[in-house]
């Protein structure tokens, strides 16, 4: 056996070891990617998205579509559709996310410096130009948050390098507010409309009425188990339906409703849309 050959074992006897612990894994070939798409499914035509984000119904038994190829089944890791991918594997990767886990990937010192200094500590593996944070819970992943630091954790992987040192820590609310980004300008964020005629003193105005109504809000579009796009709608809907017309709602309100939807993966795009278009059903 040459050493190459022996090491390319290792690969899957590690592979084989991190499934055991209920980590899905993957082979990465040299460049840190992983295998090309199968035949069946070569350019997406099995009808995922462009760059393996969201695999479509391949049901081939080969690697394929990067992170959705991570397995925990130790049948298909060792079976011979894989075999080839082993044999040319130059490291092992993870599904984080499948995992239930998420990566802070601090790629330079002055990015482990930021983290020492601002997040919790947790259970932390050495790269070859930084480390990797390890928490215990998934969410979005994104690249470039801040300088040197990655989000691995959903649909994505990392490379494996370890099970690193030190206990994990929940996934605290300083990661997951990486990823959300400042809502856009819109072309109506301020609602001013005026109260009706005759109303009187605006009944919306008392703040703790309104910033319940905002919380509710808040919670319901957190809360989304799917349909992401129609609840971030109706929740605008039934806001505006309600706090609208007497010009109580400010900037900062339409902010953390923009927030709230964006944590759940809804571009500023969509939210800015979505609050238009409630604006019109509502004819305001």
């Amino acid at each position: 056996m040459t050493q190459l050959t022996h090491i390319r074992g290792e690969h899957l006897s590690t592979a084989l070891a991190v499934a055991a612990r209920n980590v899905p894994v993957l082979p990465l070939r040299a460049g840190k990617v992983p295998f090309g798409n199968c035949p069946r499914c070569d350019r997406n035509a099995c009808g995922g998205r462009p760059n393996m984000k969201t695999p479509g119904p391949c049901t081939c038994p080969a690697p394929c579509h990067g992170w959705a190829a991570a397995t925990t089944n130790p049948d298909v890791l060792t079976s011979s559709a894989w075999a080839s991918a082993w044999r040319h594997a130059a490291a092992v990767a993870y599904h984080p996310g499948g995992a239930g886990l998420t990566v802070v990937d601090l790629d330079n010192p002055d990015a482990i410096t930021w983290a020492r200094e601002t997040l919790p500590a947790t259970r932390t593996v050495p790269t070859t130009r930084g480390e990797h944070w390890i928490y215990q819970g998934a969410m979005a992943s994104a690249n470039k948050v801040r300088p040197g630091v990655d989000i691995k954790s959903t649909m994505a992987y990392a490379r494996w390098l370890g099970p690193g040192t030190g206990p994990l820590t929940a996934l605290p609310d300083a990661v997951r507010a990486l990823v959300v980004k400042a809502p856009a300008p819109v072309r109506s964020t301020a609602v001013t409309v005026p109260a009706p005629a005759g109303s009187g003193t605006c009944p919306h105005r008392t703040p703790t009425y309104l910033n319940r109504g905002i919380a509710m809000a808040e919670q319901r579009i957190t809360e989304a188990a799917g349909a992401v796009h129609n609840t971030v709608f109706a929740t605008f809907l039934a806001v505006l339906s309600t706090h609208g017309r007497c010009g109580c709602l400010t900037e900062a309100h339409t902010a953390r409703l923009f927030a709230a939807a964006q944590a759940k993966g809804e571009s500023a795009r969509h939210c800015a849309d979505a609050w238009t278009n409630a604006l019109t059903k509502l004819g305001m």
